[in-house]
């Protein structure tokens, strides 16, 4: 199976996890996504009144640099660790 189709599977697997990952855990899967299907962060960092999209943008942010399959890899284990 390939990385991408990995990637997919994993993609549906997180809708259906037994509990609700903490908030760190949420950003990371985030982040991961983001950085496996889109590449490096895009656009303006939102305002401080976004604490969300902040937070969301500051962790896929600190992935730049990481190939798009390393962040692949980095989601399929993440989400069958939570499995």
């Amino acid at each position: 199976m390939s990385i991408q189709e990995q990637f997919n599977l994993a993609l549906a697997e997180s809708k259906n996890l037994p509990e609700r990952p903490d908030n760190m855990t949420l950003l990371k899967i985030y982040a991961l996504f983001k950085q496996g299907s889109t590449g490096d962060a895009t656009g303006d960092r939102p305002g401080m009144t976004d604490f969300v999209g902040r937070a969301k943008f500051d962790a896929w942010a600190n992935l730049k640099g990481t190939s798009q399959e390393d962040a692949m890899q980095q989601y399929v284990d993440l989400i069958n660790s939570l499995k």
